[in-house]
């Protein structure tokens, strides 16, 4: 009897004394944009760290928040848009990291090392940054060309009707009409969103499809001969398919940046800040722009750019250009409830 209790003792005497900390697993959460993660970037990250990656992709900003406010299905990493990042920010969705402090923090060029959304990079770290226009097959033109206008695609020429397709994307629609209408893309003024809903109704029956995914395989295989596009999609298109053209409307061009942050209460802090270091470095940062054929953000990974990124003017824009950017901001409340109001009329 003695000897049993002795055994139950043993046993118990573990439990009876202060334990360590359960060690996070190695795991990792991202959720990011449809096809704009490079696979061989992720293995090489899970080969050197140990940590095994699952992707799960969205198509907008809106759809990523919504399953965030919904429970967020544990993820560790999510990529916004600034001003959506700004929003997530004061909502609580995301935890402050400190990017700078991380080892390869130094390396964010500036000026995106303090954007206005996160000043000195407190809760995220810079992804790629790009442009949307237009992308266009010019051969129904037989030699010509179209000219640098969102008429181009709001009001299509009868070669490319019923030919071209938009993002489904609530922001990136809105803007294109509103910058071709001459009105500030955060407008809240009923009269002008009236104008933009005509003139959306209007373009809606020469549109073959809204969707912000297979852009490239789209253009690349004729499906559509003009889209709204991001310039990276183009990029990646236009390899596939030489010849393809790419439009920065004067009227004005959506200049956007996609950031990782990591969510609230992500279950792999570590590990998330282990991947965020790692693409923080020139070569693996190079390395994501070269597949999405997007812009990085880091001091040094220019050197290990393809000759065909680097050389692309749709990625690299022209100095006379420069001019026509509008950077994505926060809209005020009201401009956001106009532009839902539009959107839920459009898609019926």
């Amino acid at each position: 009897m003695f000897v049993r209790l002795a055994a139950l003792a043993a046993l118990a005497l573990p439990l009876l004394m202060p334990q360590p900390a359960r060690a996070q697993a190695k795991e990792l959460l991202l959720f990011n944009w449809s096809n704009y993660t490079s696979p061989a970037l992720l293995k090489r990250f899970e080969a050197e760290t140990g940590i095994k990656v699952t992707l799960d992709t969205y198509d907008t900003n809106e759809g990523m928040l919504a399953k965030l406010q919904a429970g967020g299905a544990g993820y560790d990493i999510v990529v916004p848009t600034g001003p959506t990042l700004k929003g997530m920010i004061r909502d609580g969705l995301v935890q402050k990291i400190d990017t700078t402090s991380l080892p390869n923090g130094k390396n964010i060029r500036a000026p995106f090392d303090n954007p206005d959304f996160d000043p000195g990079r407190a809760y995220s770290a810079p992804y790629m940054w790009g442009t949307t226009g237009i992308a266009y097959d010019p051969a129904p033109l037989n030699g010509g060309k179209l000219t640098d206008s969102w008429k181009e695609i709001l009001e299509p020429r009868p070669e490319y009707a019923g030919k071209l397709a938009m993002l489904a994307d609530m922001g990136e629609v809105y803007y294109a009409a509103a910058f071709y209408l001459g009105f500030d893309g955060c407008t809240d003024k009923a009269e002008e969103g009236q104008k933009i809903l005509d003139l959306l109704t209007k373009q809606k029956p020469q549109v073959k499809l809204y969707s912000a995914s297979g852009t490239i395989d789209r253009m690349a295989s004729g499906e559509t001969l003009m889209h709204h596009m991001w310039n990276g999609s183009y990029h990646r298109a236009q390899v596939k398919k030489p010849g393809l053209l790419y439009i920065y409307p004067r009227e004005g061009v959506n200049l956007w940046g996609d950031n990782f942050a990591v969510a609230k209460g992500a279950p792999h802090l570590e590990s998330a800040k282990a991947f965020i270091n790692f693409m923080l470095d020139p070569k693996n940062a190079a390395e994501a722009s070269n597949y999405t054929g997007y812009n990085n953000a880091v001091t040094g990974s220019d050197q290990y750019l393809n000759d065909s990124l680097r050389n692309d003017p749709a990625v690299n824009m022209p100095a006379d250009m420069v001019s026509r950017l509008r950077p994505t901001r926060e809209c005020s409340r009201a401009s956001l409830d106009l532009r839902e109001k539009i959107w839920t009329r459009l898609q019926r």
